[in-house]
């Protein structure tokens, strides 16, 4: 579970570092703009990174799953090789998303003015600036990101109800003991995929929804992340009790 947790860390940053430091650089200019290249490269690794991060999710769901359905078998089944498994299908996964719809945006042709009114590039926008009738691309953009958002979101709500529901056949005592462990996990996947669907989804949103919708998913949720699985996981607030004791002692030293 700890190597997923890390990975998840370290893709929270990186979906991060795609769009933040870019959107600091333009309220800081009077002059926002940014070239087709970084574009289509913030673009790229916005769906690559996004890709990877729902694979970790399913994954930390099948973790859990694991651990509350068949505790006896949880270290046989989510072995050292089970979870590489997982971070490297996350990345194909995540690579052939992206690649499938930058293939369709990068030939169109572009005659201006291409103004873009959002703080991040993303497929339908690009498109919507093609000088020509780019529907079709736009809707294989859109359903494809929209159709991997909402299934990705209903399996791993399956998943946690399934979990609940063993729990509950086998005790319902211990109900509310399984809800309190997963209750990180299903805040976690509502924070991502409920601004990403709402995205991909809508056809048209309103700009200041559409800006509002993104800083939430690219910039508070990954910030949140860590935070949130950091409370909820035992281990880790022992460690942190740990660590503020050993400085605190030497201090008073």
């Amino acid at each position: 579970m700890y190597f997923l947790l890390a990975n998840l860390s370290l893709i929270d940053v990186g979906l991060s570092s795609t769009t933040v430091p870019k959107i600091i650089i333009d309220l800081l200019n009077e002059y926002k703009v940014i070239s087709f290249q970084s574009c289509m490269t913030q673009i790229c690794f916005i769906h690559i990174i996004g890709g990877v991060e729902m694979v970790l999710l399913i994954a930390m769901a099948f973790d859990r799953c694991t651990a509350i359905c068949k505790p006896l078998h949880y270290l046989s089944i989510m072995n050292p090789k089970i979870c590489v498994s997982f971070v490297i299908t996350g990345w194909v996964t995540g690579v052939i998303h992206a690649m499938s719809q930058f293939l369709f945006v990068i030939n169109l042709p572009f005659c201006g003015p291409n103004k873009v009114d959002s703080f991040y590039c993303d497929f339908p926008k690009i498109i919507k600036l093609a000088c020509t009738d780019a529907a079709k691309f736009e809707f294989i953009v859109t359903a494809n990101s929209g159709f991997m958002s909402m299934g990705t979101f209903f399996l791993l709500i399956l998943s946690y109800s399934f979990i609940l529901i063993t729990v509950w056949k086998r005790s319902s005592g211990e109900l509310s003991k399984a809800f309190v462990t997963l209750s990180a996990h299903i805040t976690v996947v509502f924070l991502f995929f409920t601004p990403c669907m709402f995205l991909y989804v809508w056809p048209s949103p309103p700009p200041s929804i559409d800006k509002n919708l993104f800083v939430v998913d690219f910039a508070i949720t990954p910030v949140l992340n860590p935070v949130i699985y950091t409370l909820r996981n035992k281990d880790i607030r022992l460690s942190i009790k740990r660590l503020h004791k050993r400085i605190s002692n030497s201090k008073f030293c």
